[in-house]
């Protein structure tokens, strides 16, 4: 007698799972999109650039080796170049960040 009992339980359990599933299911997809992280640097340039500023403008973190900086420049370069209609103050910004990155500058006076 206890077996037809333990069938209607798990087939009752097995409908209110499906239920919430089906709901958390919509909830997802209803949930506006937001992106998980951050392409870009977003956000005005600081007076004075900070080590933290330039690994944001460049997309890498801060303890990133040299030659991944250096990629990381050329790519962003290649797609703000003044020549190829980017902006010659992003251009420069650009090249502060990777002079701060490459440890080249300790105090950087933006000529913009």
């Amino acid at each position: 007698m206890a077996t037809p009992l333990m069938a209607g339980l798990a087939v009752a359990a097995a409908a209110y799972a499906g239920r919430y599933g089906i709901q958390a299911w919509n909830a997802f997809k209803a949930r506006p999109a937001s992106p998980a992280f951050r392409k870009f640097y977003q956000g005005g340039f600081q007076p004075q650039m900070t080590r933290r500023e330039a690994a944001l403008i460049l997309g890498v973190r801060e303890s990133t080796a040299m030659d991944k900086v250096r990629e990381a420049h050329r790519r962003v370069m290649v797609a703000n170049h003044p020549d190829a209609g980017g902006s010659h103050y992003l251009a420069s910004k650009i090249n502060e960040a990777k002079d701060m990155m490459m440890r080249k500058s300790k105090n950087t006076d933006s000529a913009f």
